[in-house]
């Protein structure tokens, strides 16, 4: 199977800051993949880097057939193929739930309204949001936000999804409901990479977990890997219950 995304040999500082180092990994079409790791291991830098919403110091990423190092680059097309979505809702206030998600596919997408209104519709209900699709944000649960979030992403139709982090601000009631859209996604085939916190998840579901420490890739495996570690650094990880 060809790898949807291939990260080679990427390095990223801030100042003299390293915050990625030599990191490498590739992930295949309708793969799980979880980066782990403690907060300042380079993991959210990793992912924002497979979005070219920072760019590498050196090194090559190659996401959905797109260089994302080329100057070249076409980054709508990118915009179109990858999905990201973050800790932070970042709803439009003003609109209602229906208008937040048909905003980017109008813009980039222009089709007809009643095509983008049942393209809306259809994601509302892939997140279980069928009902509030006249809703405000104000009115919505954080949970449910961070829902009508994913189906904003969804609503694209991309081949690729990037979460990063996205229950940190959830209680966690809430980070239940959007998790279990999450694994949804997941046993639908959408390929995912996840920044994430939440180990029973990360190993329930992920094909394969990363562990982050110092910028770089410090283990790679499959679930498993979490009751077995090979170094010091995730035996503690893992036993900190982060």
């Amino acid at each position: 199977m060809l790898p949807i995304v291939k990260v080679e040999s990427i390095s990223k500082s801030f100042g003299a800051v390293r915050v990625l180092e030599d990191v490498s990994f590739n992930v295949n079409k309708g793969s799980v993949v979880a980066i782990i790791g403690r907060s300042g291991s380079g993991k959210s830098t990793a992912l924002r880097c497979i979005d070219r919403l920072e760019t590498v110091d050196s090194g090559r990423i190659e996401v959905c057939g797109h260089s994302i190092t080329s100057p070249k680059l076409d980054l709508q097309q990118l915009r179109r193929d990858v999905g990201i979505v973050f800790q932070s809702y970042n709803l439009f206030p003003h609109m209602t739930v229906e208008q937040n998600i048909m905003l980017a596919p109008r813009l980039v997408l222009k089709g007809a309204k009643a095509e983008l209104r049942e393209r809306a519709h259809k994601v509302l209900a892939q997140v279980g949001l069928a009902e509030k699709a006249d809703a405000y944000p104000s009115q919505l649960s954080g949970g449910q936000q961070q829902r009508v979030a994913i189906a904003r992403s969804l609503a694209m139709a991309p081949q690729l999804m990037l979460f990063d982090e996205v229950t940190s601000a959830l209680d966690p009631e809430l980070t239940g409901e959007v998790l279990r859209v999450m694994e949804k996604l997941a046993a639908d085939g959408m390929t995912m990479i996840l920044v994430t916190h939440e180990m029973a998840f990360a190993r329930k579901v992920a094909d394969e977990i990363i562990f982050m420490h110092r910028g770089k890739v410090w283990e790679q495996g499959p679930g498993s890997m979490l009751d077995a570690p090979q170094t010091e650094e995730l035996r503690q990880f893992v036993g900190s219950g982060l």
